[in-house]
């Protein structure tokens, strides 16, 4: 089984080498854990030290504000995309009502084929072997049913899996007893990796859990990490 690096330092350590190439990966944890930076940096890295272009989908974040923010750790995510090795798919301004002038805006409420014919085309144009959505819950999936919740997704993972990316999906848990928003997330994916803040005394700690990763022998403890000057460190020392 090929694996591809996570551009996540001590995260590799983890898996055993990275992620298994071309399959699905969840990341959940609640808002602020840093899922959108961990993503980020699996592109930013994956161009910058291993010459893989990437496709970043934000349905929540604008890209201007992505951009700042990643530009606070030191990455210059821009000068990607304009050399065409990076690019943002935008829906997030296009459902507030902004017209940003983004160039690869999309329409508002995709439904999940129209969503990945875009992304299909996009990976041909630039040639990418990664790929971020961030978030799914941000699809809208205005249905109560879990069964048809389920279908859905996993129809999404199932296309980005005939499209060969390696993919890592976010989404929020909203509460402490779940792994993910509708809570099939994790079932559909074939990894899932999961972060959170816990309290140890006066102090906020950022922690990190493989919950799966199919076809690697991995720990399933919790893993400290940090969020520094280049991104998430991955502490290999389980707690």
């Amino acid at each position: 089984m090929e694996k591809i690096p996570t551009g996540v330092q001590g995260l590799d350590d983890v898996l055993g080498g990275g992620f298994p190439r071309s399959t699905t990966i969840l990341v959940s944890g609640p808002s602020g854990t840093g899922k959108s930076i961990l993503c980020m940096q699996f592109l930013y890295k994956g161009i910058q030290e291993h010459d893989e272009n990437g496709i970043y989908v934000t349905l929540e974040a604008r890209p201007k504000d992505l951009r700042t923010e990643m530009q606070s750790l030191g990455w210059d995510i821009q000068s990607f995309e304009e050399q065409g090795k990076l690019a943002i798919m935008d829906s997030a301004s296009v459902a507030s009502k902004m017209y940003t002038g983004e160039k690869f805006a999309m329409p508002s409420r995709l439904d999940v084929d129209g969503l990945i014919s875009k992304i299909h085309g996009l990976t041909k144009k630039i040639n990418a072997r990664r790929l971020v959505i961030d978030s799914l819950p941000a699809l809208e999936l205005r249905v109560t049913d879990t069964g048809l919740i389920r279908t859905i997704i996993y129809r999404l993972s199932s296309l980005l899996l005939e499209i060969k990316v390696t993919s890592l999906l976010t989404t929020e848990s909203v509460h402490p007893d779940m792994i993910s928003r509708y809570g099939v997330e994790e079932f559909v994916c074939r990894g899932v990796i999961m972060l959170d803040l816990e309290e140890r005394g006066n102090d906020l700690k950022r922690v990190l859990r493989v919950r799966k990763m199919r076809e690697i022998n991995h720990t399933m403890k919790k893993i400290n990490f940090e969020i520094g000057q280049d991104g998430i460190t991955v502490f290999s020392r389980s707690q």
